[in-house]
């Protein structure tokens, strides 16, 4: 038997059920992992609430996580009992032990350290095609990053900077802003206080913005629409305030030509070449000291419920994981 958080029916973070199960030998394929730490994302309150459907119903909670090979399946060549290794998948991380696809697994270099893949499987992986797939960032151009204190956030302001982007972040609170700015913004919004579009129009000289990354949905939009030059792009990539409504086609022309976009990360990984070049290209910028993890808050697994409140009511800044 292993510990896992499971979820009967959706709801709230009282849903979130701390209890034993069990996990099969690996099958053929798949390798067993010991975890020690597991990634928190906002993804896992959209399973949780029901905005995403869950393929089967109970589940675990959980989308990426980082452990040591303790078992390999038939078939399995390339991983060894005693292996670091650090995985994205849909659903099953909330666990002291579990069983994934070999595919699914990088092997961790020897300075990654297992609570920094934890965060980097899946918050790291989309700041990376993010920024070098959906929109290939090169020097001169100005981007917008909402939630620029977030776990995406901070890698995405680091990661843009030293791509040469000028990168303007909105935030709710003072000390967020002073996070950001520190981890790669020339320049942050008050969202709260200030009007972001009047902002950016100011910021640029109403030059406006060459892309704008926007993870919060339904708050951010369409203002969104608003700091984008024509011919910009709006890479809509998450709903932490709700989904983005339904809106006509022509808006995206009345705002100057957009384009416009809601890529997942499972599209962009959904190979195994894809996966390394990601995962390869992720670890080299954190070991060049490029990225810097910032893992400012560590729950235990049992307290997940506490740690989805403090997600959703914005009491988290950078990354937070859950230690089994």
């Amino acid at each position: 038997m292993t510990k896992a958080v499971r979820v009967h029916q959706v709801g709230g973070p009282e849903v979130l059920t701390y209890e034993d199960v069990d996990v099969p030998a690996p099958g053929a394929g798949e390798v067993r992992i010991r975890q020690h730490a597991i990634g928190l994302n906002f993804i896992d309150t959209y399973y949780r609430t029901g905005l995403y459907k869950a393929p089967t119903m109970p589940f675990i909670a959980g989308n990426e996580g980082s452990g040591e090979v303790i078992a390999v399946g038939p078939g399995v060549t390339n991983f060894h009992p005693g292996d670091r290794v650090a995985y994205y998948v849909n659903l099953g991380a909330y666990a002291t032990e579990r069983n994934v696809l070999a595919d699914k697994l990088v092997k961790l270099p020897d300075h990654i350290s297992h609570e920094q893949a934890a965060v980097l499987m899946l918050k790291g992986l989309t700041v990376f095609y993010l920024l070098h797939k959906t929109f290939k960032v090169e020097p001169g151009h100005r981007v917008l990053i909402h939630a620029a204190a977030g776990g995406i956030g901070l890698l995405a302001c680091q990661w843009a900077k030293a791509m040469g982007a000028h990168v303007i972040g909105t935030v709710g609170t003072e000390d967020k802003a002073k996070l950001a700015l520190s981890n790669g913004c020339d320049h942050v919004i008050l969202y709260k206080s200030e009007n972001f579009v009047e902002r950016v129009k100011q910021i640029s000289r109403n030059e406006l913005c060459d892309v704008v990354y926007d993870g919060v949905g339904k708050d951010t939009f369409p203002g969104s629409l608003s700091c984008l030059k024509p011919r910009g792009l709006f890479v809509s990539f998450g709903n932490a305030s709700g989904p983005v409504p339904p809106f006509a086609l022509a808006e995206l022309n009345n705002h100057g030509s957009l384009f416009a976009t809601r890529p997942k990360l499972n599209d962009y990984v959904g190979t195994r070449r894809e996966l390394i070049e990601g995962a390869d290209a992720l670890f080299a910028a954190v070991l060049s000291g490029t990225l810097h993890v910032p893992i400012n808050h560590a729950y235990a697994l049992k307290d997940a419920q506490k740690a989805h409140r403090d997600l959703e009511g914005r009491v988290t800044t950078g990354a937070a994981i859950l230690k089994p």
